[in-house]
């Protein structure tokens, strides 16, 4: 009697866990490694953090209540206390958490970068996702931190979009205290709440806002002024002339308007063309209490932001120590996502290989080899053709992998040569000595528009 085969369990896709093609992989790296590097140049530490934190810690940092938080446990042999972990939804809550726990460790002001995956339970769609790369930056100092922080964060966003083929990109700015003394200045008492409504300017408009602000419990006044300070937009200091104009007077609305032309100030000698101060930013997590950014790509406005952060002054505590801090994110698989997806990146091969080399016969394979021993110890990315088959086909083999030379051992008089398969030159060359333009040598990532 036969034995029963196990039926083959289906195989299909996981909404929401994006999986690259090697071609698109090329470009993820290729970002993260300008991320990574433009970091470390502005001085920014890495770490890495565990992936789970328990769950009464994720669900009280502030975060949106629709947020789904995926739960951790073992399937067999688990118990009561495994259901305590969830998975991090973003970098903040563990970097507050590992600050606290390494305090006496570190050195203040703690400059920290983190490229990690998150996972938040969300309703899958175009740029979101429910596994995704974030890359961060945060500042960090004990008691009080240094305004001037502020004004760098978003330097360092323009040097990495700037190295990258994004293309352009604004980086708009606020400073929550603006809004706080201005509602304030007015008599709103909610603030946090009419925060939270003017958040939705983007998404609903500002009738919609209107209405909301007016249900809320503000007059028809007050929300015609919350809605006239939010239009304010300058990519100079022109901001702080308009805001006066409202009329409006408070101590908090003073400072924000200092703290914000400051970091206008810092934008336009350092990264010109590249900040604005928006005052419809308003980012509605409760700890931010300063500075806020929001980053858009212009002719993309639709998509939403793609990097966004602020100051918080009490977001890591102890009880007796708080540590404030200033930071911003970047959603790498957002932001990839969509530019992969409308087809306005590319990357000019799929495989890190600049060089095949070729083989005229099976007995020919280890001296194949020896060449491209020698070619790697040169950084040249290479591989062994995989059959002796005709010259023609390993050529057509290279062409479908985006290789761009194809190296024949012995086949000139004076020993190897090497082809460019794209233009038809063949010259003769040494492993020892031949390397291809820079061009070549690593896979480009370029726009195509």
């Amino acid at each position: 009697m036969s034995t029963p085969q196990p039926k083959a369990a289906k195989v299909m896709p996981i909404s929401g866990f994006p999986e690259y093609l090697p071609s698109e992989r090329i470009v993820e790296q290729r970002f993260l490694d300008v991320i990574r590097e433009t970091f470390e140049l502005h001085g920014f530490s890495s770490v890495e953090t565990r992936s789970i934190e328990p769950i009464e810690r994720l669900s009280a940092q502030g975060e949106d209540a629709d947020k789904e938080i995926y739960a951790v446990s073992r399937l067999s042999g688990g118990s009561d206390e495994d259901a305590r972990w969830g998975l991090h939804f973003d970098m903040t809550v563990p970097f507050a958490r590992y600050v606290l726990e390494n305090a006496g460790r570190l050195a203040f002001p703690f400059r920290r970068y983190q490229i990690q995956k998150a996972w938040r339970g969300e309703r899958p769609q175009e740029g979101r996702y429910r596994e995704f790369t974030q890359a961060d930056i945060d500042v960090v100092d004990v008691g009080q931190l240094s305004p001037h922080f502020e004004a760098e964060m978003p330097l360092v966003i323009a040097d990495v979009f700037s190295r990258f083929p994004v293309g352009e990109f604004v980086i708009q700015v606020n400073d929550r205290k603006i809004p706080n003394g201005f509602y304030q200045g007015i008599g709103i008492t909610d603030v946090i709440g009419t925060l939270r409504i003017v958040d939705k300017l983007d998404k609903i408009g500002p009738e919609k806002v209107k209405a909301l602000l007016v249900e809320s419990g503000t007059t028809d006044e007050q929300a015609d002024q919350c809605l006239a300070l939010a239009a304010i937009r300058s990519t100079d200091l022109g901001f702080v002339e308009q805001v006066r104009a409202l009329g409006v007077e408070h101590p908090l609305l003073d400072e924000g308007l200092e703290s914000l032309a400051r970091v206008i100030r810092t934008g336009m000698a350092h990264a010109p063309g590249k900040l604005v101060a928006d005052l419809r930013i308003a980012r509605g997590l409760d700890y931010y209490t300063g500075t806020v950014y929001e980053t858009q790509f212009v002719g993309h406005e639709s998509w939403g932001s793609f990097c966004s952060g602020g100051r918080y002054d009490a977001l890591a505590s102890d009880g007796r120590t708080t540590y404030p801090g200033v930071g911003i994110s970047i959603g790498v698989t957002r932001i990839l996502g969509l530019l992969i997806g409308r087809g306005l990146v590319t990357a000019s091969r799929s495989t890190p290989a600049a060089v095949l080399v070729a083989l005229t016969d099976d007995e020919s394979r280890e001296e194949a080899v020896a060449v491209a021993t020698a070619l790697r110890r040169r950084g040249i990315a290479c591989e062994v053709a995989p059959s002796a088959a005709r010259f023609g086909k390993q050529i057509r083999y290279a062409e479908r992998r985006g290789i761009p030379f194809v190296w024949f051992p012995g086949a000139g008089e004076s020993g190897d040569e090497v082809k460019d398969i794209r233009s038809g030159d063949q010259v003769a060359a040494s492993a020892d000595s031949w390397t291809p333009s820079a061009e070549d040598l690593v896979p480009q990532v370029s726009r195509t528009d």
